[in-house]
């Protein structure tokens, strides 16, 4: 039975959406609610609302090892991104032009139609409060969100939860070369940056930026990482990083013996115990508060402390945060002639496409043709 849009409010509340990952049901009772709808031989989410849907799609175990399904930063990134959709078009409805008549079965997601997908992309990046503060999405951040919109309101039809492909409304987003921001990190800067930090005595940003710049780390792969990370290498000698990375994959970083004196020096300078009287559960490394970093706030942290030293940093042109030095490690890897497969599994990339996009400028001076030249080409002015 459908309901006329006076009910809309009544029916499809902001806070019907909140806490998501406090539902009133848990996973297991939303479980026993498929098996029971099975039994009947209905459809498994006959009897589920958007809010038990919506959780369903975030959190379902796919696979039998828990481990192998989306990682909690995953679902955390979607379960936002699916929130802010909602909560823009409750806000904002009449201001996208959601033009919902009819509300079906009290269903925000039954009552979305193509179209409305379409002015909600134009409204987005034209008139959203975000533009309104005089900011700008950037392309892969709109690639993003698209990506998620499609993805969940796809399941949703699929699974026959809604009986429209919807998401054929969603206008394709794609991020060109010339839209990517320039994060390329020469081995050159990494070198001005560590001896800036060197020369003030900042043991704290010496040992992020060494680190990150020598691993390839994620932001999040940094902030997770625990004193127990931290091997004695008994095969090769040394030391290393147990690493978990995108899909609770797992590699290992070697790590050469001053970048572990800079994780030492780190420690101390923030009065934590060394790695040989810690707790392994422990964070390597913290805030001053003694608490792990998060990817936000170590982007914020490093943001500031380089803002400080920017007289010293000048000729660098590249915009300095901790993903910058992913990339500085792997054009510095290219540099000292590592293939572009071993790259991918250093960085835990999953295609090889995705290590392309790092090394996309060396690659191009790699391969121009001026390197063929021979050696008595304009041997007078070369």
């Amino acid at each position: 039975m459908e309901e006329k849009r006076g009910k809309h409010v009544q029916l499809i509340k902001k806070e019907n959406f909140g806490g998501l990952l406090i539902p009133k049901l848990s996973m297991g009772e939303l479980q026993q609610k498929i098996d029971a709808a099975e039994k009947e031989k209905q459809n498994p989410f006959h009897e589920f609302n958007d809010v038990e849907i919506l959780m369903w799609y975030i959190h379902e175990q796919k696979h039998a090892d828990a481990k192998n399904d989306r990682s909690a930063r995953t679902r955390k990134e979607y379960e936002n991104e699916l929130r802010l959709f909602i909560e823009h078009i409750l806000q904002h409805g009449q201001e996208i032009g959601v033009d919902i008549e009819q509300i079906e079965k009290g269903s925000l997601f039954k009552s979305i139609e193509p179209r409305h997908f379409r002015r909600y992309q134009e409204w987005l990046t034209s008139a959203s409060p975000y533009i309104q503060k005089g900011k700008i999405y950037s392309p892969a951040t709109i690639a993003r969100k698209t990506t998620i919109l499609k993805s969940f309101f796809q399941y949703l039809y699929r699974v026959k939860y809604i009986q429209t492909d919807v998401a054929i409304g969603l206008r394709i987003a794609t991020v060109r070369k010339d839209d990517r921001p320039d994060r390329d990190l020469g081995p050159g800067d990494v070198v001005k940056v560590l001896r800036a930090f060197q020369q003030i005595q900042h043991p704290v940003m010496f040992g992020i930026v060494l680190v990150l710049s020598t691993t390839g780390l994620r932001n999040e792969e940094f902030c997770q990482l625990k004193v127990g990370d931290v091997k004695s290498d008994r095969i090769l000698g040394g030391h290393y990083l147990v690493v978990t990375g995108k899909g609770n994959k797992k590699r290992q970083i070697p790590l050469k013996e001053k970048v572990l004196e800079s994780i030492r020096m780190f420690r101390q300078a923030r009065e934590l115990p060394q790695l040989s009287e810690a707790d392994p559960t422990t964070p390597l490394f913290t805030t001053s508060r003694g608490t792990a970093f998060s990817p936000s706030y170590l982007i914020s942290y490093v943001r500031k402390e380089f803002e400080k030293i920017k007289q010293e940093l000048e000729g660098i042109e590249v915009k300095l945060t901790p993903h910058v030095f992913r990339h500085a490690f792997a054009i510095t890897s290219r540099l000292n002639k590592a293939d572009a497969y071993d790259i991918m599994r250093s960085l835990g990339h999953e295609k090889l496409e995705t290590t392309q996009i790092y090394l996309e400028k060396v690659f191009a001076r790699e391969g121009h043709v001026i390197n063929n030249w021979s050696s008595n080409t304009l041997d007078e002015f070369l």
